[in-house]
């Protein structure tokens, strides 16, 4: 009989080991789920929190787990920061990047694992926009208007007719942000869309030489981008990711935001078509500044309504589309001569009121200086 014992004792000893340790293995694996193939067990310490000034510096070739063809698409399509890929969508990174939506949903899932996105103290948030930089119009009435400039992280709807001083504002904004920081400016790049071939760089040089900047230096700093369609005003925007990480963009101006989908779609009948792109251009606009804290600063055009009998007959393009996803709108008309009127008509932080500047072969000044 112990012979006949000792067989199926082995048998079970053999048999137990293997039993109990392939579960094992597949539990601890489960618990780890389809994040694991993108972020080792190793590196989840990282993903603890960050601190927020390192987050826009993580590149995406860096991080665990991800194979190099991934992160080629996702360099070449604009996504190059960890924030970046944590603020999208699967289905913008399965159009942009062309990738599975299975895989789109895990990089942002491990992307948003390290950042920590989710809720914030009201008090960190406080602190946070007090670090925002703003930046100066060159005009003190405006900068007052803006409560001390142009914010970034934001974007700024500068709509009115012809003649009112848009393009104006514009081109000294570049030049303010572009000279050196010893002559009160930011030394940093600025791109420049072009929708309707208004950029001149001659009179980027008229204003270099009121603030005394060095006109090579600044328009050394400006990278601008003719659109010629509302699709290639979009590609622009996608391939502007590259350009803010290697030239420390802080400024990107819009010059016009809606003049092509306006030229495009005529008629009711493409209303709705065009009122969705828009605001799927505006989105990819307010994400860009809010991942790269940079400032977006978009004229707009207007329209006239003659049968509205009383209060306002000029419009801005765009609808509640436009008004709703702008951070800070300003309404420019003219004034007598020279002189040109600005008004807040939206913004979360700044009342609705107005102010008067004009616009000299200088640039923006106030009234006092072009007495």
């Amino acid at each position: 009989m112990s012979k006949k014992e000792e067989p199926p004792k082995t048998k079970k000893e053999k048999t137990t080991p293997t039993k109990t340790t392939t579960p094992k293995k597949e539990k601890e694996k489960e618990p780890e789920d389809w994040i694991a193939e993108i972020i080792p067990k190793k590196t989840k310490p990282r993903a603890s929190k960050p601190k927020q000034e390192d987050i826009v510096d993580v590149a995406v070739n860096q991080i665990p787990g991800i194979g190099p063809a991934v992160s080629e698409k996702l360099l070449s399509a604009g996504y190059i920061t960890l924030a970046a890929v944590a603020h999208a969508s699967p289905y913008e990174l399965v159009e942009h990047c062309e990738i599975g939506e299975q895989t789109a949903k895990r990089l942002i899932t491990a992307a948003r694992s390290q950042i920590g996105i989710g809720f914030k103290n009201a008090k960190e948030l406080l602190v946070s926009r007090q670090k925002l930089e703003k930046i100066s119009t060159g005009s003190k009435a405006l900068d007052t208007l803006l409560a001390g400039g142009i914010e970034t992280s934001s974007l700024t709807e500068m709509s009115g007719e012809f003649r009112t001083g848009k393009t104006q504002i514009c081109f000294q904004l570049c030049v303010i942000t572009a000279m050196s920081k010893k002559l009160g400016g930011l030394e940093s790049g600025v791109i420049f869309i072009d929708t309707e071939g208004t950029f001149r760089p001659e009179r980027i040089l008229q204003i270099c030489t009121r603030f005394g900047a060095d006109p090579e230096e600044v328009l050394n700093r400006i990278s601008v981008g003719r659109a010629y369609n509302s699709d290639h005003q979009m590609v622009l925007v996608l391939e502007s990711p590259r350009l803010i990480k290697d030239n420390n963009v802080k400024l990107m101006i819009i010059d016009s935001l809606t003049s092509h989908f306006r030229a495009e779609y005529t008629g009711r009948g493409s209303l709705l078509e065009r009122q969705q792109k828009l605001n799927k251009y505006l989105h990819q606009l307010l994400r860009l500044a809010e991942v790269y804290e940079i400032a977006i600063v978009a004229t707009n055009q207007v329209l006239s309504k003659p049968d509205v009998l009383y209060g306002e007959t000029i419009f801005p393009i765009g609808g509640n589309i436009v008004a709703h996803s702008c951070t800070t709108r300003v309404f420019l008309r003219k004034g007598k001569g020279d002189k040109r009127i600005a008004r807040v008509i939206d913004s979360p932080h700044i009342p609705e009121i107005e102010t008067v500047f004009c616009i000299s072969s200088e640039g923006i000044v106030d009234i006092e200086e072009s007495d």
